[in-house]
């Protein structure tokens, strides 16, 4: 395993992304759709925040005690935007960070994924699904 190999080499170029005047909806759908569990929240090609699906799954705690989940969730979906529901103060990483470098970035923070920022712009995304599949090709 080369150990200065760079992260942009296992990460995601092309990105799903939302804008803050995107609902909730509109987020879970993609979440299924694309089954992903992660998407920046952007203006343009800045960035803004990142919404999980755990972030979804916390405020649709309904979920379990309704029999009519859809009509639920989309009750609840309204009552918050993607920008109360995102985090904001995100760390993100260059393209020419090293994956091992990422690597120690998620083992000591409590998130799953990273955006891939240069000059400002979005470049794309890498999750621990992305370094656990780079390790096991390593195999």
């Amino acid at each position: 395993m080369k150990k200065e190999t760079l992260m942009s080499t296992i990460m995601t170029k092309n990105v799903i992304t939302l804008n803050t005047t995107d609902n909730l909806e509109k987020a879970e759908s993609l979440f299924k759709k694309y089954h992903i569990r992660h998407i920046p929240v952007v203006s343009g090609t800045e960035i803004l925040g990142m919404l999980s699906y755990t972030d979804l799954l916390r405020i649709s705690f309904a979920d379990a005690v309704y029999e009519d989940e859809e009509s639920v969730d989309t009750m609840v979906y309204n009552m918050f935007s993607i920008e109360q529901v995102m985090a904001k103060n995100l760390i993100s990483v260059p393209t020419s960070t090293t994956i091992k470098e990422v690597a120690e970035i998620l083992s000591k923070k409590e998130f799953h994924a990273i955006p891939v920022v240069d000059n400002g712009k979005l470049m794309g995304i890498v999750t621990t699904t992305d370094l656990i599949n780079f390790l096991l090709k390593q195999f």
